[in-house]
């Protein structure tokens, strides 16, 4: 087969024909349709402390077909169209058989979406809607995550939300907090290219960069965020998003920074705000996901901006490093 295998840091992937893989007695072999190249990719590739081996394909944000399947799992697997759950646990401990293998002492993140085929376990697979496309599936994981933060901020009726960041993540939880009761959404990001998405994904507003001042947020909010979703993970944002918050109100942090960052507690603590940590989802999450794919794709699938294949595939993932008019860039194995 053919994969984009990671060589070192700060290199671009290679595209390399690998050894098809073959399921061990537990597994099953995925053959991947679509898969999304996500910005935790790109740290990946950057930053040591993810501590990624040479050899390895990444890609977590993927979805396919069943090719095959290891002697003790179920042959009426086989042709089942599933987005895989890149967290991989015992699948037997409790939290595993609660749908939740991020907590699992076994715990371990997946990827193989940036080849053709791709090894999982049965546990792992959320079958899709035969109704929902396989390109549509690998919008199953990134809005995976933006649920599960938005479910974590839990919202109430006709809160006023605030958005730092219109990359996919922040774009999803607009497109949540809007199906989950907000009042008022506003999105402010580091330029105004998104602009448009992000009203279509279901904000209210967008916050020009050149004024996203408190005030203009209060302004275009018509008071201060109750929720302030941090979506960019850059150092100085936590900051910047308790000056917004409003009093008691709630900072869910979905952002993936790497680099040390500081907080002035002052304000922090006055405002007795609380802030929450989102960096994962449940099986339920991918669940929800692909039900809303199926019902309205229309929507999140404008995110989508572009679709490559696997040679075209690591110079399309070192654009990504730089801003550009991409927002959810799909690679096609196959193409």
């Amino acid at each position: 087969m053919k994969a984009a295998v990671f060589k070192k840091l700060r290199s671009p992937l290679v595209v390399e024909t690998l050894p098809d893989p073959v399921p061990g007695n537990h597994e099953v072999v995925v053959e991947v349709c679509r898969c999304g190249i996500c910005g935790s990719d790109l740290h990946l590739t950057e930053d040591a402390i993810f501590g990624v081996p040479p050899g390895a394909v990444l890609g977590h944000e993927y979805a396919g077909r069943v090719a095959d399947v290891g002697r003790d799992v179920d042959r009426g697997l086989i042709g089942e169209h599933v987005a895989v759950f890149p967290v991989h646990g015992c699948g037997r401990c409790a939290t595993c058989l609660a749908g939740n293998p991020t907590w699992c002492s076994k715990f371990r993140f997946d990827g193989g979406g940036y080849g053709q085929y791709s090894l999982a376990e049965p546990h792992q697979l959320v079958r899709l809607p035969r109704t929902l496309s396989l390109a549509d599936g690998a919008l199953v994981e990134p809005m995976a995550v933006s649920l599960h933060g938005v479910k974590l901020a839990q919202p109430q009726p006709g809160a006023r939300v605030l958005i730092v960041g219109a990359g996919p993540i922040g774009l999803a939880a607009a497109y949540w907090s809007r199906r989950l009761g907000a009042g008022r959404i506003a999105v402010t990001a580091g330029s105004s290219r998104r602009a448009a998405l992000a009203l279509t994904l279901g904000a209210n507003v967008f916050v020009d960069p050149a004024d996203a001042s408190p005030a203009a947020v209060e302004a275009a909010l018509g008071g201060p965020p109750d929720i302030v979703y941090e979506c960019v993970g850059k150092p100085g944002l936590i900051q910047r998003c308790i000056e917004y918050c409003r009093p008691r109100g709630t900072i869910i942090v979905l952002g993936l920074c790497t680099h040390p960052d500081t907080i002035m507690p002052f304000p922090l603590v006055v405002k007795e705000l609380r802030i929450q940590a989102s960096a994962f989802y449940e099986v339920h999450d991918f669940e929800l996901a692909a039900g809303a794919l199926d019902r309205e794709g229309d929507v999140p699938r404008a995110m989508v901006t572009d679709l490559v294949g696997l040679d075209a595939m690591p110079g399309a993932f070192e654009a990504l490093r730089q801003r550009s008019t991409q927002c959810k860039v799909l690679v096609d194995p196959f193409g």
